[in-house]
């Protein structure tokens, strides 16, 4: 950009930034609003340098721009912080300030007009002893919310949208021209068009998802309010279109022919998406395990940067609800050429290693590989040969059940070796939820793992860590999977917890270990408090997420740990794949280091948030479809244990995984106070006590669909 050119542009943007309307926003905002392409943004990035190097405008940490003068202004107010506003049901709300361990407290009549994720300031009260520190915001500084999921309420020519998400305190007025033909009571997505008011922004109805009621609009709703796609730009869809539906020729040069070997998959009756196959041999010599690990080659039809590639990395997993699959990549791909279907040549990226009578892997190798499935297995079949001995299905599988076999043996090895290094294994069933064909809840059951999905599990682990391992040494940029070591100050709690229960707790270090975990867990099995226990100790892990680092999984006890058999579903793992192919490949140089190194942490944080709102849809649809079915059980009698105590009552769960609330309120035989630091509430005049892991008898008293909420009293 010449001097001339620089010179006016700074001047229009000054007197942008200078305008007594102007709000502190960020580039791409400022962009947006004065209409710049996306391909003339790095001259405005150029602009703002240029001024804030002369000192007239100043960039926040969180990358606000504003005029100097305004910023000294602003510093001589009392002290305020920027943030993300966190709304709640009942009008009050918090402000999370990146980089600062505890929330802001916003009481109703302070939130400014504030809506759930707008990014806001905040006015700092004077700190209060022993109180949260509150505030009061002063600016909304950008809208969270453009997009709402609700239903339709017809009112005059036009109509509002009351919002699903209680978060969302708004009514978005519908005029009549932009109602989209809606019907009272209808559920719609609604653009936000303008925020004019505090409680009544305006809005365009941009899609009818249908009546409520009708099959499938329930889920639909909660995946649309979480943002999720629901289907697949049309040019995503035409370069899958062309992606062939048979191996080409070509696809043979450089890999390893294996088709002779003996490939099974272990998969769900149901699954369609078939992306790890494994073989199994044993050396009577040496005695050592070859096992292979053989993961679909999805990185050879998914091409770097391409259409279905920026879609793939967008939406980060694929997302399993209640009621369908909301996929990462088309069917086309994910059910078809990318799938390890029984007979069919594919590609593949192999993980071959051999393995000592201990479990140790003493030698592998990751190749480009060619396979054939020789046989497609469920895990219900599985586990008829291994653990059932069920004569009729050993005969159908008679070739295979010494393979078979096999791996059952090896599973049992490399569980042992895992729990002997102190591997953490949390054994809570996942609910398991039977539909009509009309998408009513028939019936709910926890699923529970058998000796198949054991045998799938140990394989891809060590397969995830014996390739995270290589490449980790090999100092490559990579993707980790990383589980970090529990805060401290919230274990110290449950660990204080246990020993007061007459549990012996030996924590060697400053930070515990997962062994001493798995040691705690082990003696507590079958024991009563065992529920309770387990509990907290889950509680009080960290998050599992991506990351560039390499620095190791807690609870699996693991140095290196990494995504590297399901490309179809998860994009962290089709992005190593691109990296283990570059780097076999010999491509791994400079260039590419520097490649990989300026995307992936990106591409770390985008898969972590998608995974997060995957795993928040699919726990949110969950409660919504056992919610609708308690309401049958009105009034019926149920026995549980209490699985969750709080201030306001106590969580009860069922045996089928259903879990709800009774109220303090309803306990009307004495008042209970919340003794925090024991996890139980204890009557004040009898000494009645309610605690974690305790078995009660309840009855239904309520079943909200629409807030998903389940109400227990005490039967």
């Amino acid at each position: 950009m010449n001097k001339k050119v620089l010179k006016n542009r700074k001047k229009i943007i000054l007197d942008f930034i200078c305008a007594k309307n102007y709000r502190p926003m960020r580039a791409k905002d400022i962009a947006a609003l004065l209409q710049i392409p996306k391909g003339k943004r790095k001259d405005l990035r150029q602009v703002l340098d240029s001024l804030e190097e002369e000192g007239k405008i100043t960039c926040s940490k969180r990358g606000l721009y504003r005029r100097a003068a305004q910023e000294e202004e602003h510093k001589s107010e009392r002290p305020a912080v920027c943030g993300t506003f966190i709304a709640h049901p009942r009008g009050f709300g918090f402000v999370e300030v990146e980089g600062q361990p505890e929330d802001i407290f916003i009481p109703e009549s302070h939130t400014g007009g504030a809506f759930h994720q707008d990014q806001v300031e905040v006015a700092l009260e004077p700190p209060r002893k022993n109180r949260r520190q509150e505030g009061r915001i002063v600016k909304v500084l950008s809208r969270g919310v453009t997009e709402v999921v609700g239903t339709y309420e017809r009112r005059g020519q036009g109509g509002t949208v009351l919002p699903d998400n209680d978060r969302l305190l708004m009514e978005v007025r519908i005029p009549a021209p932009d109602t989209l033909g809606a019907g009272d009571g209808q559920k719609v997505v609604a653009v936000i068009t303008s925020y004019q008011g505090s409680r009544d922004p305006r809005g365009r109805i941009t899609e009818i998802l249908g009546n409520v009621g009708e099959a499938g609009v329930d889920v639909l709703s909660i995946a649309r309010g979480q943002g999720l796609p629901m289907d697949f730009p049309e040019k995503v869809k035409n370069q899958a279109q062309r992606v062939p539906e048979q191996i080409q020729p070509g696809d043979f040069d450089g890999r390893l022919d294996l088709r002779d070997w003996t490939v099974i998959t272990i998969d769900g009756e149901d699954a369609k998406d078939l992306d790890d196959g494994i073989s199994l041999t044993k050396d009577r010599e040496s005695g050592l395990y070859h096992l292979g690990v053989h993961i679909a080659d999805v990185s050879n039809y998914v091409q770097e940067d391409s259409a279905l590639d920026r879609e793939a990395r967008k939406r980060g997993t694929s997302v399993y609800l209640v009621d369908r699959v909301i996929p990462m990549l088309p069917q086309r791909l994910s059910n078809g050429i990318c799938s390890l279907n029984q007979g069919e040549d594919r590609l593949a990226l192999s993980c071959l290693m051999d393995i000592d009578a201990k479990g140790n892997v003493v030698s592998h190798k990751i190749a480009e590989t060619v396979i054939k499935v020789t046989r497609r297995m469920s895990y219900t079949q599985v586990k008829e040969i291994l653990e059932d001995k069920d004569p009729e299905r050993i005969r159908e599988f008679k070739k295979l059940v010494p393979t078979i076999r096999r791996m059952g043996r090896l599973s049992k090895v490399l569980r042992k070796k895992r729990m002997r290094r102190g591997a953490i294994d949390f054994d809570f069933p996942e609910s398991k939820v039977t539909l009509s064909p009309m998408g009513r809840p028939v019936d709910i059951q926890p699923y529970l793992h058998n000796i198949a999905t054991q045998l799938i599990e140990d394989f891809m682990l060590l397969a995830n860590e014996t390739v995270a391992e290589e490449f980790c040494k090999r100092e490559i940029p990579f993707v980790y999977r990383t589980h970090e070591t529990p805060d401290m100050e919230k274990m110290e709690g449950v660990l204080a917890f246990i020993r007061s229960q007459g549990i012996k707790v030996k924590k060697t270090k400053e930070e515990i270990e997962p062994l001493e975990i798995q040691k705690i867990l082990t003696k507590i099995e079958g024991e009563p408090a065992e529920p309770l226990i387990s509990r907290l100790l889950l509680r009080s892990m960290k998050q599992a997420r991506y990351t560039t680092g390499c620095s190791g999984h807690f609870g699996l006890a693991a140095k290196h740990y990494c995504h590297f058999t399901s490309p179809i579903r998860r994009y962290p793992d089709l992005q190593i794949h691109r990296i283990i192919k570059d780097t076999l490949r010999g491509r791994m140089n400079q260039q590419r280091m520097l490649h990989y190194a300026g995307i992936l942490e990106e591409v770390a944080a985008q898969s972590s948030a998608m995974e997060r709102r995957a795993e928040e849809t699919e726990r949110e649809t969950v409660k919504l479809k056992k919610a609708e079915y308690m309401s049958f059980f009105l009034g019926q009698e149920f026995s549980g244990v209490i699985s969750g105590v709080t201030g306001w009552g106590f969580y009860v769960e069922l045996p089928n995984t259903v879990e709800g609330l009774v109220h303090i309120n309803s306990l009307k035989d004495d008042y209970y106070a919340y003794d925090e630091e024991n996890y139980r509430l204890v009557g004040e005049k009898y000494g009645q006590v309610y605690s974690l892991g305790q078995p009660v008898a309840v009855k239904v008293l309520q079943a909200d669909i629409s807030s998903r909420t389940i109400d227990f009293v005490l039967a």
